[in-house]
């Protein structure tokens, strides 16, 4: 299976890119969809965040609550050292039973967290959307509606654009608009179609 690591901070766009690619009926794996699997009520991982951070991290549906336990790790380097050493494991095993399952020609793995997790290991190239700090920073306070203090923390907790773009192999610009994301996510795409059929 020949797979593709699409990346980029907070705000670069991954999201808009993905779904560019599934439009040409490419299979997407979602990093972020198998972090939220695995702290599902009744999974293990969930019980040992409760006992770790106390009840308060979870919603009276017995759900976690993210935007509580986000505010808790992004304060505390340790504390978000545990939190990754428990769940990126966990996270892994996931994505590559999702990615063992697709039937697509290539596959996408969206992962904001691709190189510091080392979920690199699992993709034969990887795609960075990039886009100037500045603009990265108004488009995920209008997204996610949080303060500039909370995205500056986000995106200091990530890789840097200048780290993400050194391993990049292949590069999307999202400061256009998205018929230009668009134009260019196609474009890839018959790179990709070619590669993995050299595979």
């Amino acid at each position: 299976m020949f797979t593709v690591g699409l990346t980029g901070g907070i705000g670069s766009g991954k999201s808009a890119a993905a779904d560019c690619f599934r439009a040409f009926g490419i299979h997407v794996v979602d990093a972020d969809w198998a972090a939220r699997v695995v702290v599902q009520p009744g999974q293990p991982a969930l019980a040992k965040i409760a006992e770790h951070f106390g009840a308060g991290v979870l919603l009276e549906n017995g759900g976690l609550d993210r935007a509580r336990l986000r505010g808790l790790v992004f304060d505390h380097a340790g504390e978000r050292q545990w939190l990754e050493a428990l769940l990126h494991p966990l996270i892994r095993e996931e994505i590559v039973r999702a990615l063992e399952a697709s039937r697509s020609p290539y596959t996408i793995l969206e992962s904001p967290l691709l190189i510091e997790s080392g979920q690199y290991q699992l993709v034969n190239r990887i795609c960075v959307v990039d886009l100037p700090e500045v603009l990265q920073a108004e488009r995920a306070s209008e997204r996610d509606r949080s303060t500039p203090e909370q995205i500056r923390k986000i995106m200091a907790a990530q890789l840097s654009q200048s780290g993400r773009l050194a391993k990049a192999d292949d590069v999307l610009d999202n400061a256009g608009d998205l018929a230009s994301l668009e134009a260019q996510v196609e474009s890839l795409h018959r790179k990709y179609l070619q590669l993995a059929e050299e595979r």
